[in-house]
């Protein structure tokens, strides 16, 4: 039999009572320190400052945490917030520009009070001065220096433009005779040109595409011109039914012979025969004339009509 046996019973009613109530006492102990652990738990770092300064509100272990503009409220101004999980605290930052107590509002009855003090100024002893007058700030080397190149600039410029003024004839003799401006009606310089072209004989010299593609070019140059079609960016198809749908009594047929024969030239490598050649460049001269007696401007009629009368 071990000791425990040979012990008196009233010894081993009192062991027992002791195991439970160390027992009891050891979950009593674990029940407050659940409680405790899950009781929430709001501080402020500081519950008085000086006004425009700030504190921070610790708030942990809370189910709903409040949002800054549940707490921008009496007088306190909520700036940030920070969540810190380790131990699951709230960190909000808290100013007040309003001298006075202030409580910050945790729930329905919950509150911390804030005390905010004002900024006192002895005014027999500090000096009261006026607005202190804008401060001009000394321009820099480099803000200089720009402005004296944009007045270089200007100068240059000016210079530049009495000289090219003062030179203009020296400069033209280097340069040599500007073109003259051709002052001939359409009419005219088509005429002129293809009497050019006839001078050149060049078809007498083998050369018949350059001939023909010469001719209906200042045919085309000149329909454009006197017009409004756009003869040289069309094909012969093309210009022909311009010119027949348009409002003008002209032979149409003088066209039509001067572009068959060209087309003929160009492209199927036609050979013509002497007669049609001259054909093509008096063709080409009647319909010029026919053409411009319809779409002539009205002041150059009544220009030739008071030469007649004089």
């Amino acid at each position: 039999m071990n000791d425990f046996e040979r012990s008196d019973p009233n010894t081993k009613g009192e062991m027992r009572k002791t195991v439970k109530i160390e027992v009891i006492g050891l979950i009593g102990l674990i029940g407050l320190m659940g409680e405790a652990r899950g009781q929430v738990e709001a501080r402020l770092s500081a519950d008085t400052i000086a006004l425009g300064d700030q504190t921070t509100l610790s708030i942990t272990k809370a189910e709903n945490f409040p949002s800054t503009e549940q707490l921008s409220q009496n007088g306190i101004v909520a700036l940030s917030q920070k969540y810190d999980s380790t131990s699951q605290t709230l960190l909000t930052t808290l100013t007040s520009f309003e001298p006075g107590t202030h409580y910050v509002k945790l729930g329905e009855e919950d509150s911390l009070p804030l005390t905010v003090t004002d900024v006192d100024v002895d005014t027999t002893t500090a000096e009261i001065r006026d607005i202190a007058p804008i401060e001009k700030v000394p321009y820099t080397f480099w803000e200089i220096f720009r402005w004296v190149l944009l007045a270089l600039g200007i100068l240059a410029l000016a210079f530049g433009g009495w000289w090219l003024y003062t030179h203009r004839k020296k400069i033209q003799e280097v340069l040599g005779p500007s073109a003259p401006v051709d002052t001939r009606t359409p009419e005219e310089r088509a005429l002129d040109n293809l009497e050019a072209l006839r001078q050149r004989q060049l078809w007498q010299s083998g050369r018949v595409k350059e001939y023909h593609t010469t001719l209906t070019d200042t045919v085309r140059t000149f329909i454009e011109e006197s017009t409004g079609i756009r003869a040289t960016e069309m094909t012969s198809d093309e210009t022909m039914e311009a010119v027949e749908s348009g409002k003008w009594k002209v032979e149409s047929s003088l066209l039509r012979d001067i572009f068959t024969t060209a087309d003929l030239v160009k492209f199927a490598k036609s050979e013509p025969l002497p007669h049609e050649h001259d054909r093509s460049m008096s063709e080409a001269m009647e319909f010029v004339k026919e053409m411009w007696e319809q779409v002539k401007p009205k002041e150059e009629e009544n220009e030739k009509g008071e030469m007649k009368n004089e």
